[in-house]
């Protein structure tokens, strides 16, 4: 298989601390630190949420700005992907930062139950914040926790409310969301196929201990790739991750496996339709 694996970084997310790992980058000069090694380890996306001091998530778009111009500075070419998640903020805040111009946003299009909680999607927010990723130029994300996102980003598709084929990623293992599946996985290619045309991009995230899973079933199977500290902080069940560099090691790693190379940024942004960059 030669077609080239993009593989996105996860490196902070909402939840893990550095009680959790040590490494997790919650300041934004460690999170630009993080993203270079994973940047140089083989990562062409980078994908963003920013932390208070006290390491609780955050929705301040000056923060992602910060963010954004270190990654630009220190990673030139890497694709930079903000996050519109709803546990780092609620309503229109989940989408202040989206006027800085990222290349790509994440962007879940229904609700579905977490551990502890409803992640709520609201109709009104998503479509809100689709037309803001449409008004400023930026590619969305579809993070499909369930087979009904894939059919709503295609009914959005259609509509024109998302203006290009969106990427749509595979989001597996969290607890009382889709659990990771084989026939699932195999059958959520096989939709997004159906849906938005045969050669169609799409990636695959595991969490936990399901990462190295979900890796593996996305690189053999032609798709492309999610690490990161945000969605793993081990190695193995012994072992935490000393870094997202590491985790993006072993995607590659990975990769070589299956004899796929691993996507240049410049390979990514054309396969992904972004803008060039000098």
């Amino acid at each position: 298989m030669t077609t080239p694996c993009i593989i996105c970084v996860a490196i902070t997310g909402s939840v893990p601390t550095k009680a959790d790992n040590p490494a997790v980058p919650t300041s934004v000069s460690e999170q630009i630190e993080s993203t270079h090694e994973a940047f140089e380890a083989g990562a062409t996306i980078m994908h963003a949420h920013v932390r208070n001091e006290d390491e609780t998530p955050s929705s301040d778009p000056e923060k992602f700005a910060q963010l954004k111009e270190g990654i630009e500075k220190h990673c030139p070419g890497m694709i930079i992907q903000f996050s519109t998640g709803g546990r780092s903020g609620a309503g229109k805040t989940r989408g202040g930062m989206l006027p800085l111009g990222p290349d790509m946003a994440s962007l879940s299009v229904g609700s579905n139950n977490f551990p502890t909680r409803v992640y709520e999607n609201p109709p009104d927010l998503v479509a809100w914040l689709a037309s803001e990723m449409k008004a400023h130029d930026i590619k969305p994300e579809i993070e499909a926790f369930d087979l009904s996102h894939i059919f709503r980003a295609a009914a959005m598709h259609q509509a024109g409310e998302i203006a290009e084929t969106p990427y749509v990623q595979f989001v597996m293992g969290v607890k009382n969301a889709m659990p990771v599946d084989r026939e699932v996985f195999d059958f959520y290619i096989h939709t997004v196929k159906r849906l938005f045309g045969e050669d169609t991009l799409w990636c695959a995230a595991g969490i936990g201990p399901n990462q190295i899973v979900l890796n593996d079933w996305a690189i053999s199977a032609g798709g492309h790739a999610r690490t990161g500290l945000e969605d793993n902080i081990r190695l193995d069940r012994n072992t935490l991750a000393p870094s997202n560099a590491a985790l993006v090691k072993r995607a590659v790693e990975i990769c070589e496996k299956h004899e796929r190379p691993v996507a240049t940024w410049q390979q990514a942004r054309e396969m992904l339709g972004l803008r060039k960059v000098a």
